[in-house]
């Protein structure tokens, strides 16, 4: 059952997170998600882009939580601050995109040899985050397996699943967290990595 954190300042709220208390980073989403995604969805003026800021951003405040300083700024605003960072990058990233030009040669060469390494490797990507996925624990496999393979907005799963949005949110963030950091061991550990050609 969820814990009642509506008495707490939303600075305590960031230092709970802090500490690694999803329910906190959750109530911080019920308080500040829609301001930021309001925010976001400025910058951006796309929907699914702006979710992925406001995923990104609260992501970044479950992962930096203890560099917060309250007497530097609030906490709402430190979060839309990490939010709006997110939106700006994501403009950027989709500017690089659609300037970049095209090579019409390599884009019409067929690479039987590469195409049949790629395949090898996604192949590989998926059975290995498949096998980490299993490591997290229930809730938030469920819930990123619901969204990500059974194709549930957070909203649809908070329904779904008879829990506040911002559980499911905190569930997503803290297992992406979590499994970002399986990756990377996995890769530190001498996992077979795909040859790399230019």
């Amino acid at each position: 059952m969820r814990k009642d954190l509506t008495h707490l300042s939303d600075e305590a709220l960031v230092a709970l997170v802090a500490r690694g208390d999803e329910t906190a980073l959750g109530e911080l989403y019920d308080r500040v998600g829609r301001v930021a995604y309001g925010i976001a969805f400025r910058v951006l003026r796309d929907d699914r882009l702006a979710e992925d800021a406001v995923q990104e951003g609260f992501l970044a405040v479950w992962r930096s939580a203890a560099t917060f300083r309250a007497e530097r700024a609030k906490a709402s605003t430190w979060i839309v601050t990490l939010v709006h960072r997110r939106a700006v990058d994501l403009v950027r990233r989709e500017e690089r995109r659609r300037t970049e030009p095209l090579d019409l040669e390599q884009r019409d060469a067929p690479d039987p040899v590469g195409s049949a390494e790629d395949e090898a490797w996604l192949g590989f990507e998926r059975e290995r985050v498949q096998r980490l996925l299993r490591m997290l624990p229930d809730a938030q496999r469920e819930a990123l397996e619901l969204a990500y393979y059974g194709g549930y907005s957070q909203a649809e799963l908070a329904e779904r699943l008879g829990v506040p949005l911002g559980t499911i949110k905190s569930r997503m963030f803290a297992g992406l967290s979590r499994l970002r950091e399986l990756l990377d061991d996995t890769e530190t550990e001498g996992s077979w990595t795909p040859r790399l050609t230019s």
